[in-house]
């Protein structure tokens, strides 16, 4: 039984809800499943789905340094749905299959510009911050505002898998 029920239907958004999901939809073209949990709190799901469209519109970041930034935060936080759901998108943007495979197998074998992104992606996933060569690494590759988004991208896809893991929809 699951912990906390999906809204999936429209009969069961509260009018605020729905308002809500109306504008998710339109930005995103769906209302996927950590939003189907997050409409529970409107107020919260239109913050999230607001913050998550200037993360992937928004940044300085290329697209396949996103994509490949989001696959490895769904692998090091254990959300296969973060992993799956951007599998598409990153081969939309470029990142080769092997290199997809690669990070799932042994991010040690990524090329040298992929290690560092998935280095920092890892080192703040597991301890909630990176060492100072991560962070000089990435710094003298992507610069200070790109340090920041890529922060805050893995950040949020955090957020999305803290609140999936809690509802044991990871």
């Amino acid at each position: 039984m699951a912990r906390v029920d999906r809204i999936a239907d429209d009969h069961e958004l509260t009018p605020e809800a729905r308002t809500v999901a109306d504008r998710i939809a339109e930005s995103r073209g769906e209302i996927s499943r950590p939003f189907q949990l997050l409409l529970h709190s409107p107020a919260l799901a239109e913050r999230v789905a607001e913050l998550g469209h200037l993360v992937r519109s928004g940044s300085s970041l290329t697209d396949a340094d996103r994509e490949l930034v989001t696959l490895a935060t769904g692998r090091a936080i254990g959300c296969s749905f973060v992993w799956e759901s951007h599998l598409h998108a990153a081969t939309a943007v470029g990142i080769p299959p092997e290199t997809i495979a690669t990070l799932h197998r042994d991010p040690a074998g990524l090329p040298e510009r992929e290690r560092v992104l998935v280095s920092f992606v890892d080192e703040l996933c597991g301890t909630r911050t990176v060492s100072d060569a991560t962070f000089d690494a990435v710094r003298r590759l992507l610069g200070v505002r790109a340090v920041v988004e890529l922060a805050l991208t893995i950040g949020y896809y955090t957020m999305l898998g803290s609140v999936m893991g809690a509802c044991d929809e990871c």
